[in-house]
């Protein structure tokens, strides 16, 4: 693991900016994936230099960390979908960490006196790799031991720590029994990896699976601090939502009363519903860059977009991210004088 005890702290300072959505933004250039059992995936097999474009792009419009396209990976569904072997498999899953190391390698690379860019390796629930719907219910958790989620969890989390990512995006979460087992993990095999954990939710209120969120927080964040102070090592950077529709994400984030000591992390989706019958989204688009200074002030220390958030949504969220730095600074300064 890279040793970033400020920038991943929650304690920096800083406001991180995440990058959009991936599956979403191809789809935007031409590919057809939303029916796809594997999605976005199944192009670290057909067309890997897509993947890398869109990294780019987000790059180019001022994301800090790119999220690699491992969110419906798995090895049973590489090896069903596309007839591979299980090391093929674990290599495709290892080429999505490749692909935004060599995005970022080229950024750098073109851009000399630039930012410093993070790999967040994804790791998406059960529920997304089924193909049936149910990351947005949760309900196969009622179905499934923390300890067989854990086994599901294993390969392509440890795919990811061996290719190097710089932390782990454990992300849209459906339910807290979910978000446990990774938090079991990482804080007993993975020890050397950081991560945030992230839920998707259905109201301002609750999970997708229906637990409160502030409760779901509380219970991720003490689990995390105890056994981070029996390690020496905080594992947990934030713990946030992602996938869930703007206008939940203040009062979510409102619902927790003080925010945890690492900060929240949230990357909404653009507030448009997807239609699991028809494979297509419905509804309007929110513009999540006005409302993302509210987020910032509540405790929101990475910032980003889901679904349906693109690279020009990432330059305007650049901006109000930036904008509230400087004021904090100044801020600051005023307190000090």
């Amino acid at each position: 693991m890279t040793d970033f005890p400020d920038l991943w702290s929650g304690r920096s300072g800083r406001v991180l900016l995440l990058d959009g959505g991936l599956a979403t933004e191809l789809e935007r250039r031409g590919h057809t994936i939303s029916a796809d059992p594997l999605w976005s995936a199944r192009l670290l097999h057909s067309d890997p230099e897509a993947i890398l474009n869109v990294h780019k792009s987000y790059l180019e419009s001022g994301a800090d960390v790119l999220i690699t396209a491992s969110y419906q990976a798995s090895l049973e569904g590489f090896r069903k979908e596309l007839g591979v072997s299980e090391v093929e498999a674990r290599d495709l899953i290892g080429r999505s960490v490749t692909l935004a190391r060599e995005a970022r390698s080229q950024f750098i690379s073109e851009n000399p006196v630039g930012r410093e860019v993070q790999i967040a390796g994804s790791v998406g629930p059960y529920g997304a790799c089924q193909h049936d719907g149910s990351e947005y219910t949760g309900d196969y958790v009622d179905h499934m031991t923390q300890q067989e989620l854990e086994v599901w969890h294993r390969p392509r989390l440890r795919t990811l720590v061996e290719c190097g990512v710089d932390l782990v995006a454990c992300e849209t979460l459906p339910a807290l029994t979910e978000a446990l087992a990774l938090v079991h993990l990482l804080t007993t095999e993975f020890t050397d990896t950081r991560a945030w954990i992230s839920f998707s939710c259905r109201n301002g209120t609750e999970t997708c699976h229906g637990e409160e969120f502030r409760q779901a927080v509380k219970t991720v964040m003490g689990v995390a601090r105890e056994r981070g102070k029996r390690a020496g090592n905080q594992q947990i950077v934030a713990v946030g939502v992602n996938c869930s529709d703007p206008n939940y994400i203040q009062p979510l984030l409102k619902s927790c009363g003080d925010c945890p000591e690492t900060g929240f992390v949230v990357y909404p989706n653009s507030g448009e519903d997807w239609d699991t019958t028809h494979h297509c989204w419905t509804g309007e688009t929110r513009d999540i860059s006005s409302e993302a200074g509210k987020w910032m002030e509540l405790g929101a220390t990475y910032i980003g977009g889901c679904c349906r958030v693109g690279p020009e949504d990432i330059k305007s969220l650049r901006n109000t991210v930036d904008l509230f730095m400087i004021n904090q600074n100044v801020s600051a300064t005023h307190k000090l004088s």
